[in-house]
């Protein structure tokens, strides 16, 4: 069994998210989603409109997510120890870079392969873009 796993806060849930699962899910058999914590994104002066346990619950729902789980506020890749993913499945606009998040976890000697989504409708269907129409803030 190929466990994929991939990350993000998952607010506002729009059909972008549900592509990122879908897309994941296609490079697997079993999808874990990893939902970033409430101090991780009050850290980046980020507030989301759910807390972590209402955003948890909301992906645990989804019949295409296998296991949904909240990360870790300060050892991000902490997860990712405990879960062994064969794949990490980056999203489209996710920060990091694959060789610096490959270099890191050899050092754990986790030899995951990493992949990056497609971006589906970022025009109208980005998290950033719906929440400013939604809410009127970015």
């Amino acid at each position: 069994m190929k466990k994929v796993m991939c990350f993000g806060t998952f607010d506002l849930l729009h059909l972008g998210h549900l592509d990122y699962f879908k897309q994941a899910k296609n490079c697997g058999d079993y999808l874990i989603v990893v939902i970033a914590r409430d101090k991780t994104k009050l850290d980046q002066q980020k507030l989301p409109v759910f807390n972590e346990d209402e955003r948890l619950e909301l992906i645990q729902s989804l019949k295409i997510v296998d296991e949904a789980v909240l990360g870790y506020p300060i050892d991000h890749l902490k997860i990712i120890q405990e879960k062994k993913p064969d794949i990490i499945f980056l999203g489209y606009d996710h920060q990091i870079k694959e060789n610096e998040l490959r270099d890191t976890l050899l050092k754990f000697r986790l030899y995951p392969e990493i992949r990056r989504a497609k971006p589906y409708k970022s025009d109208s269907q980005k998290s950033s873009k719906l929440r400013e129409a939604v809410l009127g803030k970015s």
